[in-house]
């Protein structure tokens, strides 16, 4: 099976892109086959492009907070 590990997004010169990194483990042993794999891919969902700019905006308010 694959596990999502991590999710990053951010703006660069082709738009809002994603990252995600992942882990492959035996489902039957539970031995990590491989770990910290890479995908990447453009966000083109409106909801997905949604969500996102929610989430970059709930940090703005932290660091507009910040001291």
């Amino acid at each position: 099976m694959k596990t999502v590990t991590s999710v990053t997004t951010f703006n660069d010169a082709v738009g809002l892109r994603m990252s995600m990194t992942y882990s492959e483990i035996d489902e039957t042993t539970g031995k990590v086959i491989a770990d910290n794999k890479r995908i990447d891919r453009v966000v083109t969902s409106a909801d997905a492009k949604n969500a996102s700019q929610a989430l970059f905006a709930y940090a703005q308010s932290f660091v507009d907070t910040a001291e």
